[in-house]
């Protein structure tokens, strides 16, 4: 049974990754950065080993990679979901506004690939996917840091597909949409509803709608894709 680790996997978004893929035949373990109690519940409640780390901090995802290895054996799936926001327009956004996001949204994919590629091309198996924004493909207004480092999670994706593509290994991208998530659900309903006026679907996504996308590109027969982002949008925006 491959091993799954999924970034940001305990809550939202990554959960319903760590459980479909789980559903899949992985062997599926989660990170998370902070919030202790939902991942105790997310454990509990799915049987889903769960570690904490900074995944900006590259001596800590060694330690972690290293721990998961020991623990339940060699990562061959990496999705790397871990993200956080500090948004504000740029006049108003501080260095360290700036820095938290590319270190934790964009450094995150090269500490956590760079651990475990070596493993990969050992294996002769690998799936890599990093999940973007659709935000990262069109931009938006205060979010130049997300933005840029969603932006930059797709050139990475596109460059290592290239160094892993003859040992095996797929490297691929997911960009959301809108999703409802708590942090989307935050946004004032009058701001929300203008934002679903422009999906052509006329709903926001559902965390499961990315999770199958994940599965689909970690498959084993999914060996032929690689270097792709697959836009999960509802149409919002067609790139």
């Amino acid at each position: 049974m491959r091993v799954a680790l999924v970034t940001g996997g305990t809550r939202g978004i990554g959960a319903a990754i760590s459980t479909f893929l789980q559903a899949s035949g992985r062997k599926v373990v989660a990170s998370y950065a902070g919030n202790v109690d939902a991942a105790q519940a997310f454990q509990k409640a799915t049987g889903i080993k769960t570690y904490k780390f900074d995944v900006s901090d590259i001596a800590q995802c060694e330690e972690a990679v290293k721990r998961i290895t020991e623990e339940v054996g060699k990562i061959e799936i990496l999705v790397n979901n871990a993200g956080i926001t500090r948004d504000a327009t740029l006049m108003k956004m501080e260095r360290d506004m700036w820095d938290a996001v590319i270190d934790t949204n964009l450094g995150s994919c090269y500490n956590m690939c760079r651990l475990t590629f070596d493993g990969m091309r050992e294996s002769r198996f690998g799936r890599v996917i990093n999940v973007g924004s659709v935000n990262g493909q069109a931009g938006q207004y205060g979010q130049v840091n997300y933005a840029a480092a969603k932006s930059g999670i797709h050139g990475f994706t596109k460059a290592l597909a290239q160094e892993g593509a003859r040992f095996g290994i797929t490297v691929n991208a997911i960009a959301p949409g809108y999703v409802d998530t708590d942090m989307v659900r935050a946004v004032p309903a009058d701001v929300l509803q203008k934002i679903i006026a422009r999906i052509p679907v006329g709903r926001l996504g559902h965390a499961e709608d990315i999770a199958r996308g994940v599965v689909f590109l970690s498959a084993e027969d999914a060996d032929f894709i690689t270097g792709s982002t697959l836009s999960i949008n509802g149409g919002q925006h067609m790139y």
